[in-house]
């Protein structure tokens, strides 16, 4: 009997797929009497539909479940989606922009609303996708980043981190999405070549005749200079050294200093020095014990502490700044200047080195640990072997002891896990409350406000009461929660018989 050429895959296949639902054939329990096979699928961010590197990606894991099953093992694919912090707050705050609305407008409660609202939305699209796909899920054992026990597992594993001293809150160098208004990891920003107007602008020298010239591609930084810099072995400006410079657009003069990271070659030779708005510059600002001006708001308008081209956009402030050292006699030249420029994979906007107040992990600890992991020829003992084993050589650069860096875990966020910290002002009692003195801020890490009460009495006394406490208004990185999945998805931070099996 021949074929019908009648075929409709859509019709067909839907049907098929739907039987297997019915009949339950994804479905797995523990079964001791059986060999567990488990894959949690790396969850899909619901910012918007699956892609072609998702069809591919979960196109093998289909594979493997379905061989497993099939050679008779209990075979367990979990589905799940990650709730994409950053990336599901632009996209709603893109969609609301449209709508006439402004998420400032806003409060916290309501703003979450919406982005619910878009979970819901996208997040059931990219499921029925996956099926479309006949995809073989456990669609019983469907997880999200945010449901309550895997939020419950980040609340717990932050304050347990903080306990045992591998989670800090300190003032670092970051980078800065003035669009978005957080913190981005490395990660997160997309570094290409751009040319830029390079301006030679001339800093007279106190007390002489003479000027030093420096090359910068930003001059609407000018005014958070602390220092200008050049090579200790560089004979041109030796005798410098320890003078002073006026600064240009100010009224203020700063230090010439030497120190090894100026490269001679570039420019003049010679560095202005912004510790606020550079990442090497604030460390040549350690070094030397200079000031932070920090001349930029978080929206990347210009502060009311450069006292010139205030609430500006930089973009414009760089063109006006340009224009009044012409006007001032400051500015020699100006050519054009390739250079590389990050930019926020979420908006596209210019991202800014900016010194914040952020939570971090202490990853050297972690980063060892995952070292000695790896089997390689020091190393014949590491159970994990990478193929080809070229690629551990991009592993090393990633948690090398020398190229490891602490985790900044903290986003300037609404959407996502809130930071499971309570602050307190002090001073709090009349010893602490000398003329003069200025608040404290205490800090509590705990699960609950509750909890948090509890350990703020102890230390403050028993007077406080819960109002007295404030959230931090910060989220945790998407990774934070993305990093216990495989836990997670089983409820391993609250029962292990199924973490056990799986």
């Amino acid at each position: 009997m021949p074929l019908s050429p009648n075929y409709e895959p859509s019709a067909t296949e839907a049907r098929w797929y739907q039987h297997w639902i019915d009949k339950n054939y994804f479905h797995s329990e523990v079964d001791p009497e059986r060999e567990a096979f488990t894959i949690v699928i790396p969850p899909p961010n619901v910012t918007g539909v699956l892609h072609m590197g998702h069809l591919l990606n979960n196109t093998v894991q289909d594979i493997l479940t379905r061989h497993a099953r099939k050679s008779g093992k209990n075979a367990c694919w979990v589905p799940g989606m990650d709730h994409a912090s950053i990336a599901t707050e632009a996209k709603v705050v893109k969609r609301l922009r449209e709508q006439g609305i402004k998420k400032g407008d806003l409060g916290r409660e309501e703003f979450l609303s919406h982005a619910w609202a878009w979970k819901e939305e996208y997040g059931g699209i990219i499921l029925e996708q996956l099926k479309r796909l006949g995809a073989s899920c456990d669609w019983a054992r469907t997880r999200f980043t945010m449901d309550p026990s895997l939020s419950r597992a980040v609340t717990k594993v932050f304050v347990d981190l903080h306990r045992k001293g591998k989670l800090y809150r300190g003032l670092r160098m970051t980078n800065w999405d003035p669009e978005a208004q957080t913190v981005l990891s490395n990660e997160e920003v997309i570094h290409g070549e751009e040319t830029r107007p390079l301006y030679h602008v001339r800093y007279k020298v106190e007390g002489s005749d003479e000027y030093l010239t420096v090359a910068t591609v930003r001059p609407e930084t000018i005014m958070g200079d602390t220092a200008v810099a050049v090579h200790p072995e560089d004979d041109r400006y030796r005798h410098l050294v320890g003078k002073h410079v006026h600064v240009p657009l100010t009224d203020r003069t700063v230090p010439i200093i030497a120190d090894d990271y100026v490269d001679r070659e570039f420019g003049t030779g010679a560095l202005k020095i912004t510790p606020a708005h550079d990442v090497n510059d604030y460390e040549v600002g350690q070094r030397h014990n200079l000031d932070t001006i920090d001349i930029l708001n978080a929206d990347g308008t210009i502060a009311e502490v450069a006292g010139i081209f205030v609430g500006e956009p930089r973009e414009k402030a760089r063109k006006l700044a340009a224009k009044q050292l012409d006007a001032d006699g400051a500015l020699v030249k100006q050519e054009n200047y390739t250079t590389s420029v990050g930019r926020s994979e979420r908006t596209n906007a210019v991202v800014e080195p900016r010194l914040t107040l952020q939570w971090f992990v202490q990853m050297d600890e972690f980063a060892a640990k995952a070292m000695a992991a790896v089997k390689r020829e020091d190393n014949p003992e590491g159970g994990v072997e990478f193929h080809p084993p070229h690629f551990f050589n991009m592993f090393r650069q990633w948690v090398g002891p020398d190229k490891v860096r602490d985790w900044c875990i903290s986003r300037q966020l609404w959407w996502g896990h809130r930071i499971p910290a309570w602050y307190v002002e002090g001073p709090t009692n009349s010893e602490m409350s000398g003329q003069g003195a200025k608040p404290e801020t205490f800090v509590y890490v705990a699960e609950s406000v509750e909890e948090a009460l509890v350990l703020a009495k102890a230390e403050l006394g028993d007077h406080l009461t819960a109002d007295d406490l404030t959230q931090d208004e910060d989220v945790l990185d998407t990774w934070f929660s993305s990093w216990l999945w495989p836990i997670s998805v089983f409820d391993g931070f609250e029962r292990q018989d199924e973490l056990a099996y799986y």
